[in-house]
């Protein structure tokens, strides 16, 4: 493809059959375990049309090469698995609960040394970095909405040696692409803004090194960890109306901050698209946006904030987010989740609705839950 076009054209032409006369506009879902011999799939295991469509698409938007897993933390756990046993990962000390389950699931086991930072305070982490094998960045940073340096980080953590891994989901590659701020490799839940209709459990891989590439499908390929071709064929359709969903979440996003802002039992509104918000500058300066996630606090009153997403009629009271309808939680209601998240967060994960809609539900939800 052209390489001037802009991501929201790639997203909607990529990954397409070729044009010859009689070819589908749009790929189908191939359900094969077994391929004739004489070719290079040789098994199931090792390719299929459906994933690859996905996977050129993704690297397509962040510049290298995709790989699809059956789950984000499938994803995730490829990529650990390239640290050596007894290496060291730095990682942030507020990002995807499960990333940080994970790691502290290899600590515990002696395979790893984990080193917990700000990913936000920029010398705490070029300083934590000297000597770490792997550097894991989460931008904007779930649920806390921290913003991370990401170039400063990139080119700390390849001085150090170390590979460096942004998880993107928050931001999607549509916001912001990671490769080109010098990260290494790039991490996605395709479950969330990719795939974008609650109906699909996936996750994604992208690179521009080729060794990183080989190293993390042998993995894939090892382990097992394949996606099932309906589920890729599904991500990708979703992944078409990225730039629609996405523009709508984030006018809604920044609508509903700043209705936030001004609400008396709101005590904080974490949302890097506000101009007061600690990561707003450096947003602006790596991103293209700044995304549809947003997380609201009530002042400590964590019973407050539980019957909040208990009495809302439209937004759903749910742990995903990136779909199509609104969703929001209170995060420690996850024994799993960090304790320096307070107990009173929500975190809002807004769709496409009509914002008044939205603004209407949650208003009463403060006004009766609180």
């Amino acid at each position: 493809m052209a390489p001037d076009l802009d991501p929201s054209t790639v997203v909607v032409h990529a990954g397409r059959p070729e044009r010859v006369p009689n070819a589908p506009v749009g790929g189908s879902p191939v359900f094969s375990s077994t391929y004739v011999a004489g070719g290079d799939r040789g098994y199931g295991r090792f390719g299929n049309d459906s994933w690859s469509a996905l996977e050129e698409t993704l690297g397509a938007l962040e510049g290298g090469r995709g790989l699809a897993f059956a789950s984000g933390m499938a994803a995730v756990a490829a990529i650990v698995d390239l640290v050596p046993v007894g290496g060291r990962v730095i990682a942030p000390q507020h990002a995807y609960s499960g990333v940080l389950a994970l790691l502290d699931q290899q600590a515990d086991a002696g395979r790893l040394i984990v080193d917990r930072v700000n990913v936000a305070d920029t010398e705490a982490v070029i300083h934590a970095v000297d000597g770490a094998d792997m550097l894991w960045i989460e931008s904007p940073t779930n649920p806390a909405m921290e913003v991370a340096d990401i170039p400063a980080l990139s080119a700390a953590g390849r001085a150090a040696a170390a590979i460096v891994v942004v998880d993107n989901t928050f931001a999607t590659p549509l916001l912001q692409q990671p490769i080109s701020l010098g990260a290494d490799i790039v991490m996605h839940s395709a479950t969330k803004f990719i795939a974008g209709h609650s109906d699909v459990i996936l996750g994604a891989v992208v690179t521009a090194d080729e060794e990183l590439w080989n190293a993390v499908e042998l993995r894939r390929r090892s382990l097992g960890a394949i996606p099932g071709p309906m589920e890729a064929w599904l991500a990708l359709r979703g992944l078409r109306t990225l730039a629609l969903r996405l523009e709508r979440a984030q006018s809604n996003a920044a609508f509903l901050a700043q209705r936030l802002l001004e609400h008396p039992k709101v005590s904080r509104v974490r949302y890097p698209g506000l101009a007061g918000d600690p990561g707003h500058k450096r947003a602006e300066a790596q991103m293209s946006g700044f995304g549809a996630i947003l997380s609201i606090e009530l002042g400590g009153d964590a019973a407050a904030a539980q019957r909040v997403c208990e009495s809302t009629e439209l937004w759903v009271h749910a742990t995903s987010l990136g779909g199509v309808e609104s969703m929001l939680e209170r995060r420690r209601r996850w024994p799993i989740e960090v304790p320096t998240i307070p107990d009173d967060l929500i975190r809002l994960a807004v769709g496409i609705e009509h914002p008044a809609d939205l603004w209407a539900d949650l208003e009463q939800a403060l006004t009766n839950g609180t």
